[in-house]
């Protein structure tokens, strides 16, 4: 049996028969038509992502098979969760909520890929990479809710398999998106206070000394490089040549005297 493989990247139900789908069926005498539905049925649920699809196909009976590869579990998550990315600290800040039925309905679509063996299983792995990103479950930290699914708390949705969401659920999702987002930056500015505070107070000791105190009062590390950057180091916005930007408190340092200009030959 001659085969032919075709392998492509689309976008989730909108496939063409135009570049780089219809050039390769063209010469295999298929029905491009209905290859191009059959494949658009498949990859609906991945809308607005690139998906891999593998075509074989039987060039003597032209019967052919589609395949559908899947996106990273972390990126179908933030698709359902409607971020760019997760969070950089996802002990501390949570970027996003999500609810059980958008998890399953990742579970199913990535059930060729997970290591669990029932749809609960392959859901509380799912739960996992959302802790693992920041993102809550149900309104609570995902470990929390890889609790109440093994006390059976939602059962009756992965039985049923329900993945849709009313209109008012997505609204709300969205709202608790924007209250996240604000307490993160509430949280950063008093973040960015206290450690002013602490340079300030320690001007004049050891850029070790001063960044262990910080870190002993649990400022994030990034903040910590952003006000007290590495001797040498590029500080944003300062202007080339400069020298970093003296620590908070600190007197400015003199600036040199401006060389006399040369008086011009004769």
């Amino acid at each position: 049996m001659a085969t032919e493989t075709i392998k492509v990247m689309i976008e989730g139900g909108r496939a063409t028969a135009a570049p780089p789908l219809g050039p390769q069926l063209g010469p295999l005498g298929l029905n491009i038509g209905q290859v191009v539905g059959d494949i658009n049925k498949k990859t609906a649920s991945f809308q607005g992502m690139q998906v891999p699809v593998t075509l074989r196909v039987d060039k003597s009976t032209k019967k052919y098979e589609i395949t559908v590869g899947t996106p990273p579990a972390s990126a179908l998550v933030k698709k359902e969760a409607n971020i760019e990315k997760g969070s950089a600290n996802p002990l501390a800040d949570k970027v996003a909520d999500i609810l059980i039925e958008q998890v399953i309905k990742i579970a199913k679509m990535k059930e060729d890929t997970l290591s669990g063996k029932t749809l609960k299983d392959r859901v509380k792995e799912i739960v996992g990479t959302c802790n693992s990103m920041g993102i809550l479950v149900e309104g609570k930290p995902a470990f929390e809710t890889i609790k109440d699914i093994n006390a059976g708390m939602y059962d009756e949705e992965i039985r049923l398999e329900k993945t849709e969401l009313t209109a008012e659920e997505l609204q709300k999702l969205e709202e608790e998106k924007q209250r996240l987002a604000e307490q993160i930056v509430a949280r950063r500015e008093e973040f960015v206070k206290k450690a002013k505070e602490i340079i300030a107070a320690m001007a004049g000791k050891a850029r070790g000394e001063i960044k262990a105190k910080l870190n002993l009062e649990k400022i994030p590390s990034e903040i910590i490089d952003e006000l007290l950057p590495v001797e040498g180091a590029a500080v944003p916005g300062a202007v080339p040549g400069t020298g970093p930007a003296p620590a908070a408190g600190a007197a400015p340092a003199a600036q040199p005297a401006a060389p006399k200009k040369e008086e011009k030959k004769k």
